[in-house]
């Protein structure tokens, strides 16, 4: 059994408090990422009728007849919007690793409220800020899911302040990287498995993710979300009640030279005497820095002597990379 655990930490002093509130809760933080890599938190300040809706609204659309989920299809290989069947994604891929396709489906929307700006609708935001693409039914999707999105935004910029402090940069470091994020609001639905899967297949293989961090909440049923620690054992996650489960990503290890960990997790299939009603719902949002923010070792984490572990990289050129594996694309294809 692995040594390792995953933290719950109140951010609520963070947000609220003194500076020493602010440091103490940022050094907590800090210790995680550079551990594990994952954390849970509570006293955010969402509240929760907000997932409520986000979540039943999803859950209803999951529901509907597949040839009317698939009118809202995602319209393109590189275009992280509408909805993705099973089989349609693998996400062992985006690590060069061969897997058979994840049982999920999806249903993901980008950034809501752009403004007629160059940088929103220039030749150079593609794909970053195409259109949303949004069913007819259930009605009141749209609403619950553009209001989720801004909560989980406000969310994420006050995670990246906590991350500015545990760093010993001044709190509003990442603000002008991330004030216009190509971050992605994505639902999970993990089917029952009625019949066993394919050897090596998983409801989402290892992975890492790839932009800043993840904001996590869902279902606790059979089947669900395991880190993989240091010593190479995988640990249930789970999230305290009313809380998110928060992890970093390739961009945030990137940026510190990887002092912090951008660990593999999976979704595991349930036990074969559960996959009667395993069903698994999760919400996941996927904090991506601006896609020309340039990714490379922030002050601090580079020692003395030392060498900057990975070439300099925008944000958006990362994404549109791992995006392309993950789905099985040729990044010529998505190019040309």
């Amino acid at each position: 059994m692995s040594s390792q655990s995953i933290p719950t930490v109140d951010i609520a002093d963070f947000l609220n408090g003194s500076d020493a509130d602010k440091a103490r809760v940022a050094a907590a933080i800090a210790a995680a990422n550079e551990s594990i890599g994952f954390f849970a938190i509570t006293g955010h300040g969402v509240p929760d009728s907000a997932y409520k809706a986000v979540y039943d609204a999803a859950y209803r659309f999951f529901d509907l007849p597949f040839d009317e989920k698939d009118l809202v299809k995602r319209p393109s290989p590189e275009a992280s919007r509408g909805y993705n069947a099973v089989g349609r994604e693998s996400l062992a891929y985006s690590l060069d690793v061969s897997a058979p396709f994840d049982l999920k489906e999806t249903f993901a929307i980008g950034p809501v409220d752009l403004p007629a700006d160059p940088d929103y609708v220039g030749p150079k935001s593609y794909p970053h800020f195409l259109p949303n693409i949004w069913p007819d039914r259930p009605e009141e999707l749209r609403e619950a899911w553009m209001a989720y999105f801004r909560a989980m935004h406000r969310l994420a910029d006050d995670i990246m302040r906590i991350f500015a402090v545990a760093l010993d940069l001044p709190e509003s470091w990442f603000a002008d990287k991330t004030d216009k994020c190509i971050s992605l609001l994505r639902a999970q639905n993990y089917p029952d498995q009625p019949t066993p899967p394919l050897p090596g297949q998983l409801r989402a293989g290892a992975h890492s993710d790839y932009g800043a961090l993840t904001i996590l909440r869902g279902d606790d049923s059979p089947g669900g979300l395991q880190v993989r620690t240091r010593d190479g054992d995988w640990i249930d996650a789970a999230i305290p009640p009313g809380g998110f489960m928060i992890n970093i990503g390739d961009l945030m290890a990137q940026w510190t030279n990887d002092r912090w960990v951008s660990t593999l997790h999976r979704v595991v299939n349930p036990p074969v005497d559960q996959r009667s009603g395993s069903r698994r719902l999760s919400i996941a949002f996927f904090h991506q820095p601006n896609y020309d923010a340039v990714i490379e070792c922030i002050p601090g984490c580079q020692p003395e002597g030392g060498v900057a572990r990975h070439a300099p990289i925008t944000s958006g050129d990362h994404k549109r990379m791992k995006f392309a594996k993950a789905n099985n694309v040729k990044i010529e294809a998505i190019a040309s």
